[in-house]
Parts: C-alpha cells; sequence; structure tokens
C-alpha cells in the first residue's frame, strides 16, 4: 500500500519558519515529480511548489522568495522549508506524486497525502 505522509506543521507566529515533510512508503521518490499543495478554509486548493524529475522546480509566485522545496531521495523524502511565514500562509499542506506537470495549476497526480496543519498568527 502506498502512503504519502506530511509531517511538521504547527502552530507559528508571523516571520517565523517551519519545515514540511513528506515521506512515501510503499513507493520511491526516485524519478517522481512532487508537488506541495495548500486548502485554506473557504479557498481553492492551490499549488505551492513542485519538484520535477528532470530537476526544474515551480513556486507559487508569493512563496518563491521564502520557501525552499528539496528533495532527499535516499530517505523518500521531500521537504518544504518555509520562512518569514505570513498569516496568509495558514492552510492544510498536501504533498502529492505527480505523473505529469505543466505548472502548478496543470498537473496529474497518482497518489495524496492527508494533509498536515500550519496555522500562522499574527
Amino acid at each position: 500500500e502506498v502512503q504519502l505522509v506530511e509531517s511538521g506543521g504547527g502552530l507559528v507566529q508571523a516571520g517565523g519558519s517551519l519545515r514540511l515533510s513528506c515521506t512515501a512508503f510503499g513507493l520511491s521518490f526516485d524519478g517522481y515529480s512532487i508537488g506541495w499543495f495548500r486548502q485554506a478554509p473557504g479557498k481553492e486548493r492551490e499549488g505551492v511548489s513542485a519538484i520535477v524529475n528532470d530537476g526544474s522546480i515551480f513556486y507559487k509566485d508569493s512563496v518563491k522568495d521564502r520557501f525552499v522545496i528539496s528533495a532527499d531521495n535516499a530517505k523518500n523524502i521531500v521537504y518544504l522549508h518555509m520562512r518569514n511565514l505570513k498569516p496568509e500562509d495558514t492552510a492544510v499542506y498536501y504533498c502529492a506524486t505527480l505523473t505529469w506537470i505543466k505548472n502548478l495549476a496543470e498537473y496529474e497526480y497518482d497518489y495524496w497525502g492527508q494533509g498536515t496543519q500550519v496555522t500562522v498568527s499574527s
């Protein structure tokens, strides 16, 4: 059984930092593209960042100077390093394995995690 497990979320003050982890069980990230997405209450899901199997990386404009995506294929973990967090970053963050990606709004996935809550207080 394939599982993606996100962790590292929590409550942080504005300006703080968090590191989210996406760990795969039953599947190797090697060769996969991995995306991070988020969904705030009452809002649609949006793409935050993705690391593509060709080495390219995508960032949502509002996070590109604050978030960094990285992969440790040996550990089968993809990280999302988030700094200078803002209240508008509050959301449930999900990771997904992507079978195809053109940009953060056009992609196809096959596995999706259960999410981790990030709450940024002002």
